[in-house]
């Protein structure tokens, strides 16, 4: 009985104790659940400890703190959910019934768990819970709902009758960057080289707008989180997302000061559509606020349009969208801007290529790491016409299957170095002759790279080199480019 926190425990089973703990706290301490603080959190523990404890209940296999423990779980947050929602290894949580729940970890295992809901009702009550901080409400009127924990989990959840009503709930919530991955990670990871992470930093550090195509699940948001923060220091950012705030890119010294210049912004839903607030207001108002970058989350319909025309005026733009590869991003983005104007192809596809030069394709492979497969540059020639070049790629070199795991081998290949238009931007842009040089060489210096940044008393450590001319340079490579059908 060593497990049992008193002698002459009075023991019942889980279900009953939570039943007559849930009753006692509600009709007694109802208030105590309206706030969220540490502070509330531990008065609710207490009056769960002086319930049982003067009850004399217990539960076979748990001590009172795991019990008092899984009681608060149940009843203020997540249910057996919680230690997952709070665990770094975990990248989504899905839940395809009450009684069939399946973990996706980080390292891409699948995990099916053991644990489950009570019953149907038990799930959704859960389900409710969580998505009770975003405003939505999941029931007959709306049984298909997107909503958030915090900054970074989301979840959509679906209830009957969309779904069978046995199953209760269904819902895929979502974990973002649990890990808080960092350059190191992402190499470690084999997301990419050492290299391409610093080409891309720089590229958007000097003014350059990338958009990182992929489909869901593929790392975008996470290589878009990291290359933010590795400018945030040195640039004015101003973010937009849809309705939960996943980047967190605020940075304090040890002091309390602030480092960066970062304005956090979401989107509003309502019934009431003068109180609406949607990307493409938030763009526009973005715009009065002197960003140098601006950083869009997703770019899923109309707000595409507004993202080139801002990037077209000289402000860096980051975003992300769902598409296959390089190539068909810009068919895609297109696609999207004709949801605000339907303009001529030809012309959209000149005003694309010169907003969004730089294109990052990511994919999830089946042995499920992340990888950049490919990056390109969309010239404008003096033509007029659009050469795509492919600077990075992933080569697949073999694909195994060895005990029901998959193997990929393959490496990153440097193609083509940027083209001697985009080098006149960068210097143009700031970036010091040394950096470029050493950019389009293909190796990075460690010092040069640590001191490409303007000093404090804000004199250039380094004066750039004029590009003009002949003076571009070329990788040895076995493509020299192609030109886009799109």
């Amino acid at each position: 009985m060593s497990n049992l926190f008193k002698q002459n425990v009075n023991i019942r089973d889980y279900k009953l104790v939570l039943d007559e703990v849930q009753e006692y706290i509600s009709n007694t301490y109802a208030t105590a659940f309206d706030d969220d603080d540490d502070r509330q959190k531990g008065q609710i523990k207490f009056y769960i400890t002086k319930f049982i404890e003067d009850k004399n209940l217990g539960v076979n296999n748990l001590s009172k703190e795991q019990l008092v423990n899984k009681l608060y779980f149940e009843m203020k947050e997540a249910s057996f959910l919680t230690e997952y929602l709070d665990s770094k290894e975990v990248e989504e949580i899905n839940i395809n019934a009450w009684d069939d729940v399946k973990i996706n970890m980080w390292d891409g295992r699948v995990i099916t768990l053991e644990e489950h809901f009570n019953s149907p009702k038990h799930a959704l009550d859960v389900i409710k819970r969580l998505l009770r901080p975003s405003g939505a409400i999941l029931d007959d009127e709306s049984p298909m709902v997107r909503g958030h924990l915090r900054n970074n989990i989301r979840i959509t959840a679906y209830a009957p009758p969309v779904i069978d009503a046995k199953a209760g709930v269904a819902a895929s919530i979502r974990i973002i960057n649990p890990q808080h991955l960092g350059k190191d990670d992402l190499v470690k990871k084999g997301t990419a080289t050492s290299e391409i992470l610093d080409q891309l930093s720089l590229l958007l550090r000097y003014g350059i707008s990338i958009c990182i195509a992929g489909s869901v699940g593929s790392g975008k948001t996470t290589t878009l989180s990291w290359l933010l923060e590795s400018v945030r220091r040195y640039k004015r950012i101003f973010t937009i997302e849809v309705e939960n705030r996943e980047f967190d890119l605020v940075e304090k010294d040890e002091n309390g000061q602030t480092l960066t210049n970062v304005v956090h912004s979401v989107t509003r839903r309502s019934d009431d559509s003068k109180r609406v607030i949607d990307v493409e207001k938030l763009l526009e108002y973005a715009l009065t606020t002197n960003p140098n970058i601006i950083c869009i989350g997703e770019m899923k319909s109309s707000e595409a349009y507004g993202a080139q025309e801002a990037a077209n005026t000289g402000i860096a733009v980051i975003a992300t969208t769902h598409a296959n590869s390089c190539e068909a991003t810009y068919p895609r983005i297109r696609t999207l801007c004709k949801k605000k104007y339907d303009l001529k192809d030809e012309t959209l596809d000149g005003m694309i290529a010169e907003a969004f030069p730089v294109v990052v394709f990511q994919k999830q492979l089946e042995d499920h790491s992340r990888k950049i497969m490919e990056i390109t540059e969309c010239e404008i020639l003096r033509s007029g016409e659009r050469k795509l070049h492919t600077l990075w790629r992933y080569n697949v070199e073999e694909n195994k299957i060895i005990n029901d795991k998959t193997i990929i081998k393959g490496h990153f290949e440097r193609v083509e170095v940027i083209s001697e238009r985009l080098q006149k931007r960068l210097i143009q842009n700031g970036m010091p002759g040394i950096i470029l040089d050493q950019f389009l060489e293909g190796e990075f210096s460690d010092d040069v790279i640590a001191h490409c940044i303007p000093s404090v008393s804000g004199r250039e450590l380094f004066t750039p080199k004029a590009v003009a001319g002949g003076n571009g340079r070329r990788a040895n490579s076995k493509a020299s480019g192609r030109k886009s059908n799109y």
